[in-house]
């Protein structure tokens, strides 16, 4: 078994040497040293669908913020998943999961960790917090004041956090997911911009259908079938997933079509016709980015080795929803974020 384990491997990057041996990412090694990134995709999937049902695009977007090495923003009404889903995802990659309920008590020592004093040693040593995993749940975040949602900005964008006057680096890899109610606001402080667009996805978890629903009872009923997931995905799989996006080609009318999209959700202060009296102010570059990243990620889950319109178009809504601020006057036509950017994706020029 050994040995054909290792003939399967032949001819794969050298770079990983032995070190790939004895995890579970030979399943997915074809004969001729090729990963089959579809069937690991197909494995996550089919391992998160024994806790979550339906909720389709919501997996979608988690596993390829994974891959991209980004943050997610998740917004659904209390008890469609959110927290389960997170939870799930952590379970069958075998990250080290933490969960940190935000609450208007919640102090930036309570995330980050603070500086102790050691009587014995007669110094201060650095005390970490739960921040330091590579998956963190940050529980209802709008319901925590700004001094400690700000907490978040050095290590979401920099991995790593300064504690007194030392900075330390956080687990690789490291993927926060924050949760938020938009039906309550009272009690709740609203995310910055500056913090919003560090967010590499939002997330809209949505009812599930008449028939995902009965198909949940029967799920919940027999609580042996949700108590443990496989773990089908490890952080040397998820290198080798993140290498091989990176090496998806990008045409160069392909990007300047993402810049075009981009573009034009940044409405000129003389221009306020057509969709761009909805548009307050537009994405910034980070959203660019994020297209160029995730449209060759979801290339790369279709079986493709180069990024067609198709693959932008597909990531464009969850990446740019939460990176423009909309008008007054969308809201009296009755138009939300989707819909905006849905025009904007209609009238941009395709290659």
């Amino acid at each position: 078994m050994k040995r054909n384990v290792k003939k399967r491997a032949e001819g794969f990057d050298a770079q990983f040497g032995d070190s790939l041996f004895g995890l579970e990412i030979f399943p997915f090694i074809t004969y001729n040293g090729r990963m089959d990134f579809q069937e690991i995709v197909k494995e996550v999937k089919a391992a998160m669908a024994r806790r979550i049902v339906g909720q389709e695009q919501m997996v979608d977007g988690l596993i390829t913020a994974l891959v991209a090495g980004g943050h997610i923003l998740l917004e659904g009404v209390p008890g469609l998943a959110k927290t389960l889903a997170v939870k799930s995802l952590a379970d069958v990659t075998g990250l080290l999961f933490k969960r940190v309920q935000f609450t208007p008590d919640l102090l930036p020592a309570d995330l980050t960790g603070t500086l102790v004093w050691e009587q014995s040693t007669g110094v201060f040593s650095a005390r970490k917090g739960p921040i330091f995993a590579n998956v963190i749940l940050a529980d209802e975040i709008n319901r925590a004041p700004a001094k400690v949602q700000s907490a978040l900005l050095e290590a979401m964008e920099e991995s790593q956090v300064t504690i007194g006057e030392t900075s330390y680096r956080l687990p690789e890899p490291f993927f926060v997911l924050a949760t938020q109610n938009p039906i309550e606001h009272e009690g709740t402080y609203s995310l910055p911009e500056a913090e919003l667009d560090r967010f590499l996805m939002k997330l809209l978890v949505k009812y599930p259908t008449p028939d995902e629903e009965t198909r949940i009872l029967y799920l919940t009923a027999d609580k042996k079938e949700i108590q443990e997931l496989p773990r089908v995905l490890n952080s040397v799989t998820l290198k080798l997933l993140r290498n091989a996006a990176g090496n998806v080609h990008v045409d160069e009318r392909i990007a300047a079509y993402m810049v075009s999209i981009v573009g034009a959700t940044r409405p000129a202060k003389t221009t306020k016709e057509g969709v761009y009296k909805y548009v307050s102010f537009g994405a910034s570059p980070r959203a660019s980015i994020a297209l160029f990243k995730c449209s060759r990620i979801h290339a790369l889950f279709e079986g493709r080795a180069f990024v067609t319109p198709d693959d932008v178009k597909a990531v464009s809504i969850p990446i740019l929803r939460h990176r423009i601020a909309l008008s007054y006057e969308a809201e009296a036509d009755g138009l939300d974020a989707d819909a905006v950017i849905s025009r904007i994706l209609s009238l941009v020029p395709v290659p």
